[in-house]
């Protein structure tokens, strides 16, 4: 999975975490202007039918909402992994990253956001008695768990930032020489177009390494 991002192409990757969720949204909006001109017709052919059944009958692909989102995070959460992970075989050794604490803070939004996806897809499925349900959570608790985990992504995109550079320029580096990645990779629809090629570049010359000194 690590060298498949690696090796990816900025616009593969767009269509990967932008083209599908972006399609899903536009499907959406043109059966939700559908709607508009087929709820009131169906009351007045449905003896007694309320128009917000009608609705929930023609919504159901919203239950599919959730899982979309889901397919979206761990791709996007894969691409940070394969950068952090990845280019480290680009860094001197004698350079420590903080390999390990960046996986542990990596993993809790992960964990959050897929937890929280399942809850919405239980409520608008109608069946969230039966799945994770934030219910009765007090509500300090649920806010202290969303910045923590935004906390953690801002470190995971310090942590690849300084990866990237780290890599590229072969030598310890402060946050001014990253702050361009960090930046980038917090705007990433923009900044994939940037970041990935310099990926891309990173990732062959590891290669190319690896190879000369096999035949070495």
């Amino acid at each position: 999975m690590i060298n498949f991002y690696l090796k990816a192409k900025h616009w593969q990757l767009f269509i990967l975490m932008l083209g599908i969720p972006l399609a899903y949204q536009i499907f959406a909006l043109f059966q939700l202007f559908e709607l508009q001109t087929l709820a009131p017709a169906t009351l007045d052919n449905n003896n007694g039918v309320g128009v917000t059944e009608v609705v929930n009958e023609n919504l159901f692909y919203f239950d599919f909402f959730p899982y979309i989102m889901i397919v979206y995070i761990v791709i996007f959460f894969g691409w940070f992994w394969s950068m952090a992970i990845g280019l480290q075989k680009n860094i001197p050794s004698e350079i420590t990253m903080k390999v390990q604490k960046f996986k542990i803070l990596f993993f809790i939004p992960l964990i959050y956001i897929i937890l929280l996806m399942v809850f919405v897809g239980g409520l608008f499925s109608g069946m969230s008695t039966n799945s994770f349900s934030l219910i009765g959570w007090p509500l300090y608790i649920i806010v202290l768990l969303h910045l923590f985990s935004m906390f953690c992504i801002f470190y995971s995109m310090y942590f690849v930032a300084k990866s990237i550079k780290t890599a590229e320029l072969k030598r310890k580096v402060g946050f001014g020489d990253f702050a361009g990645e960090f930046f980038l990779l917090w705007f990433y629809f923009i900044g994939i177009w940037i970041i990935q090629p310099k990926v891309n570049t990173l990732y062959k010359n590891a290669n190319t390494t690896t190879k000369n000194s096999q035949i070495l």
